[in-house]
């Protein structure tokens, strides 16, 4: 595989060489967001498995054994530490529920995306009209909902709708990309990649965590638009890294460094430096808007944000550990 003289040199380690992709990862990658967990993490796994359980959805042995390596509700705990146990269930339920529908999705899709549409339209009149389920999927959704609309003031609950939509409509576009005739460079990798991240969604519960709901014109401020955006597709970029032996394997096309490696026909370790070097830069515009508009911030907008960094910081500490990527954390760095 060819490299650039710029890929070369970015690849290059100026410590001790890694061994293996995970240690590149770690020794690459900015992470300026220290390690926190939530103390209420093993009640909200107790409570993951139960309502998966409720609504059939570990009943297929298959699924069962994916949330038993995703870990939904430690992900949950390294996002959302300060999260009082009712707020962080839901999220940790929202996140099983988004792994069981994305697994489906991308499986759905990848055969034939037609046959996406009748699961997709059952999610959208769900979210957006209060629609009666018609499969176990529909029906945890709309049990989710209603929990998120309880917990939730109804602008807030409106937003997670809004949000939660946005992601069902993306997984269209990424049955689409996963076809073999459709190119698929890192810039339109990333365009697909930030409509399905799935992040957004969780932003209102993060809002809802606050002391008050945030005024219109701090929740639409155009640093705090920018925020959000850069949060997740930080936050979604960071597991595109540890996940990509595992997408590798599987033909995955929307995967941050896999695109890289595509557009650059590079090694997968340097297309993986590439992707880190990106990803820094989006953190540290993040940390650098946060400085210039932490201090105009009520302290509802400021635990908002941090909301956001929690969301980065968590899905790094969590991609590092899960055993869903456990080949990534093996593989080896050679470039």
């Amino acid at each position: 595989m060819s490299t650039t003289h710029e890929e070369i040199a970015l690849a290059a380690p100026d410590k001790i060489p890694a061994v293996n992709l995970g240690e590149l990862i770690d020794q690459n990658l900015y992470m300026p967001f220290p390690f926190q967990r939530n103390p209420h993490a093993s009640e909200a796994a107790a409570g993951v498995a139960n309502w998966l359980r409720k609504w059939g959805l570990t009943d297929d042995p298959a699924v069962a054994a994916m949330i038993s390596c995703t870990r939904p509700a430690e992900l949950a705990a390294y996002n959302s530490p300060d999260m009082d146990p009712g707020l962080l269930q839901i999220v940790a339920n929202q996140i099983a529920y988004q792994f069981v529908f994305d697994d489906r999705a991308e499986d759905v899709g990848r055969r034939s995306p037609g046959r996406l549409l009748p699961m997709l339209c059952e999610s959208v009149a769900i979210l957006r009209d209060g629609g009666p389920p018609a499969t176990p999927l529909g029906a945890a959704l709309a049990d989710l909902h209603r929990q998120v609309q309880e917990r939730c003031t109804p602008a807030q609950a409106a937003r997670w709708a809004f949000n939660s939509r946005e992601y069902v409509h993306g997984l269209l576009y990424e049955a689409v990309a996963q076809a073999p005739s459709v190119p698929v460079g890192s810039g339109l990798c990333r365009s697909i990649r930030s409509l399905i991240a799935g992040v957004e969604p969780f932003y209102p519960l993060c809002e809802a965590a606050q002391p008050c709901e945030l005024a219109p014109e701090e929740l639409h401020h155009p640093v705090m638009r920018r925020l959000s955006r850069l949060s997740a597709d930080a936050a979604v970029w960071i597991p595109d890294l540890y996940s990509a032996v595992k997408e590798q394997r599987a033909g995955g096309m929307i995967n941050l460094a896999l695109a890289y490696q595509r557009t650059h026909r590079c090694s997968l370790p340097v297309a993986v430096t590439l992707a880190v070097r990106h990803i820094n830069g989006t953190i540290r515009e993040f940390e650098e808007l946060y400085g210039e508009l932490g201090p105009e911030l009520s302290p509802s907008g400021v635990g908002y944000v941090e909301g956001m960094a929690g969301w980065i910081r968590g899905c790094y500490f969590w991609s590092r550990t899960v055993p869903r990527y456990a080949a990534t954390m093996a593989a080896p760095a050679g470039l």
